[in-house]
């Protein structure tokens, strides 16, 4: 009986973690630990900035730029403290209608969050193909 009642307590607790339109705020490292992202709301949309990299600086010393960004006005700002989760919205579980921008590739990919057994899910759309990271918590 008492097993019993500890499953239907997890089972609320997570229901009431996925309803909760603030459960994502915090930091999360990325699925393959190079950063760590401190999801933030600003008025009523969720927004990401790195906050820390594992390799902050290129091969000369010099913090690493933005340099493959599509717009030239922005090729050398530094990639820590960029916004890369921009514009959700809560809705029903998930985090929609938002856009993640990959560094790497100067590419910006519409994006939906959702959190799955205390991780972060990540999916990130090019058309009908998408690709799915999972993240987890971590200490700013």
């Amino acid at each position: 009986m008492k097993k019993m009642g500890l499953i239907v307590l997890m089972m609320v607790c997570s229901l009431v973690g996925s309803a909760n339109p603030d459960g994502i705020l915090g930091v999360w490292m990325t699925q393959i630990k190079d950063a760590k992202v401190e999801i933030y709301k600003k008025v009523d949309k969720f927004h990401g900035r790195v906050i820390w990299m594992a390799e902050p600086k290129d091969e000369e010393g010099r913090p690493k730029v933005d340099e493959k960004n599509p717009n030239a006005k922005l090729k050398t700002r530094p990639i820590l403290q960029i916004d890369i989760l921009s514009g959700f919205v809560y809705s029903d579980g998930e985090w929609t209608g938002g856009t993640i921008y990959d560094p790497k590739e100067g590419e910006t990919y519409s994006c939906k969050l959702w959190l799955e057994n205390g991780n972060l899910m990540v999916r990130g759309y090019l058309g009908w193909l998408f690709d799915t990271k999972t993240w987890t918590r971590a200490k700013a």
